[in-house]
């Protein structure tokens, strides 16, 4: 398994794991059981990121550093981020913020929001769709949402968020297989500029 293609699952919610982080943990297990993927999380609950400042990379701590790494050296990276305010938290901004336009640059990228209802269904995906956008990543062009309906006991019950997520995640590693990111253009204007 150690070519094969690098899927970075990242839950980006400061609150301890809870709904959207066993999604994930699901989507993980599933992809896994297909065979070829290698599949890694960042929960961001449980990894100390520091403030975003404006100092170059190699100044932040260590998780701070090596969570850019993971990010940089992934395949595809999947992000998961509940809606929190009518967007998506603070937190994963500010990973954001310290991660340099080249580890998100023509990677696959897809995008799964969870909220309390239906009703803010695209308040994580217009706005996170942006933020990638500044990046050059290739977001998948669907998204994933999930609510609380979708779980019980704090697992992951609904099929058809099942099916999405699973459906997601192979659009990710198809993209990843098939495109090659040094072919794709033109360069995004972040990385023009920086």
């Amino acid at each position: 398994m150690a070519d094969a293609p690098g899927l970075l699952m990242l839950v980006g919610a400061a609150t301890p794991p809870g709904r959207l982080a066993a999604a994930i943990a699901t989507t993980a297990e599933a992809a896994r059981t297909g065979g070829d993927v290698a599949v890694e999380i960042l929960n961001l609950a449980e990894t100390p990121i520091d403030i975003c400042d404006g100092r170059p990379l190699e100044s932040y701590g260590e998780a701070t550093r090596q969570a850019v790494v993971r990010i940089a050296a992934a395949a595809a990276v999947l992000i998961g981020a509940p809606v929190y305010r009518a967007s998506y938290p603070g937190v994963l901004k500010n990973l954001l913020d310290i991660v340099p336009v080249e580890a998100l640059q023509n990677k696959p990228v897809g995008i799964v929001a969870m909220g309390g209802s239906p009703h803010h269904y695209l308040a994580v995906d217009t706005q996170l769709r942006q933020v990638l956008a500044w990046f050059g990543a290739l977001v998948a062009p669907t998204s994933v949402y999930v609510t609380g309906g979708d779980f019980r006991d704090g697992e992951l019950t609904s099929e058809t968020a099942r099916k999405e997520l699973v459906a997601l995640t192979d659009t990710l590693m198809t993209l990843a297989r098939r495109l090659d990111p040094a072919s794709l253009g033109p360069m995004p204007l972040a990385a023009k500029f920086t």
